[in-house]
């Protein structure tokens, strides 16, 4: 896929004020429009500045598209990096008469998004606000006990001279309990704000869990690796467990074997209904770092005469 330059296309800088590329726009319009322009390539051309200035003409998208920085070149292989807008979302909207615009387009905006075409605006016009999306990232005991967490947003706006700045915003979110990975919690009104007389749109809170250091979670359920030694998983026994919510004593069932799943009902994430603990044993062994070790080991090899490759036929 290749990247395109719209700075470029519409023969602007990329410091060039809003109403400086809205006369760019006018003036390439008026050029090429295919029912006047001479030239063999209009059509395209025309497409392709209409595309250019769909994308500069916003101010969200503007600053999203910044974001890829000035190093790209025209033409280049383009592939859009790991969260390159930074929590912005583009949704669909006009009415259905605008042509499909290019791969790379929709693929920094959404293949949903289709425009209304410059120019098709009435009077009083009323829009509701685009909806925002972004990331929240928390810890697992957040979701089971619930937290507030500041997170701060970048929001393009155009300054007194008309160029493109971008603000940054801190908003206090409550955690509710029970959430799990990948749930949107939902800020009425605090999305775009709205045309005319329209309401703002709402932001849209994707929960993100950080990486746990004993801790694995699959929706609701939460999993533990347990180091148990071989006579535990051998004899059975009784061992404390942590959990998120505190520790439990768990029976370890005689011949308890590694990576068999225990289950711990309702210990997981406090939703509702609420999740499960799976412990998941894993045998460990002792280092044979002394000589009793070493004696020990080599008694047991002469004693248990135990072949775990038995099955394999070897």
């Amino acid at each position: 896929m290749d990247f395109k330059d719209y700075y470029k296309i519409m023969g602007v800088e990329r410091n060039a004020t809003q109403d400086e590329i809205k006369r760019a726009y006018k003036k390439l319009a008026r050029k090429f429009h295919p029912d006047v322009s001479k030239e063999a390539d209009a059509e395209a051309r025309f497409k392709e500045v209409g595309e250019a200035y769909e994308a500069l003409k916003d101010p969200e998208k503007r600053a999203a598209y910044d974001q890829l920085g000035a190093n790209y070149k025209a033409g280049q292989d383009f592939h859009p990096p790991p969260n390159w807008d930074a929590g912005f979302e583009f949704h669909g909207g006009g009415d259905g008469h605008a042509a499909d615009f290019s791969d790379f387009f929709e693929s920094l905006f959404g293949q949903g998004f289709r425009s209304a075409g410059p120019g098709r605006g009435h009077a009083g016009f009323s829009m509701r606000g685009e909806d925002h999306h972004a990331k929240v990232q928390i810890d697992l005991e957040d979701a089971y006990l619930g937290a507030t967490r500041s997170i701060t947003l970048r929001a393009p706006e155009l300054d007194a001279s008309g160029h493109l700045i971008t603000k940054q915003r801190t908003l206090n979110v409550k955690i509710p309990k029970g959430v799990k990975q990948g749930q949107n919690i939902r800020l009425s009104g605090q999305g775009s704000p709205g045309r005319g007389d329209a309401p703002a749109g709402d932001l849209y809170l994707e929960i993100e869990f950080n990486p746990h250091s004993i801790y694995r979670v699959d929706g609701h359920d939460v999993y533990l690796d347990l180091p148990v030694t071989p006579w535990e998983a051998a004899l059975g026994a009784s061992v404390k467990v942590p959990t998120p919510g505190g520790p439990v004593d768990l029976k370890i069932a005689k011949g308890t074997v590694a990576g068999r799943r225990l289950r711990l009902k309702g210990r997981g994430i406090p939703a509702s209904p609420p999740g499960d603990l799976y412990v998941v044993p894993q045998i460990t062994l002792p280092a044979a770092d002394s000589d009793a070790a070493k004696d020990l080991y080599r008694r047991m090899e002469q004693e248990l005469a135990y072949n775990p490759r038995s099955k394999l036929g070897v």
